[in-house]
């Protein structure tokens, strides 16, 4: 996977990044309600089989701890049959009950040090770091296995607080080994710049959930709009 690096290698670029694949993944997120799991892991099976995943994150909101449960067994073992990581978010706790990869934390959400008590030094754990540098810096110096950075579109599924601009993406792929996602509104129409930019992950929820021809075709689009703009 691409989280995979040695703790002790320094933060600061010191190789190249992404030896193994430098191309731009999908960082596939839940929509934020689920009414049917079981369903919604045949979507999520057809995403992930149209290759171009390299992690999903399970994010429901204002739902109690029950529907998360019941939704991480639906979802975590056809995402980790496929070797491919299953982070939760926000809940560190959840996240080592129902035997995820790792979590997802926010600014006002557990604090990277304590999710990373919590799951052990082996999990992934990542970090919204908004349009700051200096809460980037500090995440990645920590041990974050990536920092996310956004939005840079608007959003359906998350009011957008923050407006972050490509070039963050480019400073951090030039500073650090640390991975990097972008999210907020990215479509594959305008994810050229990003992926210009730097970004490792391309994190997606309404434009692969609510594409017309489904979540496969969805993904096709993203591979085609990715390997359109790489180098």
């Amino acid at each position: 996977s691409i989280f995979t690096r040695a703790r002790s290698e320094p933060t600061h670029r010191s190789v190249p990044a992404m030896s193994e694949d430098a191309s731009t993944a999908v960082y596939l997120i839940t929509p934020p309600r689920l009414d049917d799991p079981p369903a919604f892991a045949e979507q999520l099976k057809a995403a992930l089989d149209a290759g171009g995943t390299d992690c999903v994150q399970l994010r429901l909101k204002d739902v109690d701890d029950d529907v998360i449960r019941r939704a991480a067994d639906c979802l975590r073992p056809p995402t980790q049959e496929r070797d491919i990581p299953f982070v939760m978010n926000d809940r560190p706790d959840l996240a080592r009950e129902t035997g995820c990869d790792g979590v997802h934390v926010g600014q006002d959400d557990a604090s990277y040090q304590d999710a990373r008590a919590l799951l052990g030094p082996d999990a992934i754990v990542g970090v919204t770091c908004k349009a700051s540098r200096h809460l980037a810096i500090e995440a990645g110096e920590a041990g974050a296995d990536y920092v996310a950075f956004g939005a840079f579109f608007g959003s359906a599924t998350k009011e957008t607080t923050v407006q972050a601009s490509p070039e963050i993406l480019a400073w951090w792929s030039e500073t650090t080994i640390v991975p990097c996602v972008a999210i907020g509104g990215i479509t594959p129409e305008n994810c050229s710049p990003l992926v210009t930019s730097g970004a490792d992950f391309l994190a997606v929820i309404s434009a692969v959930w609510d594409h017309p021809e489904g979540p496969a075709a969805a993904m096709a689009d993203f591979r085609h709009a990715i390997s359109e703009t790489a180098p």
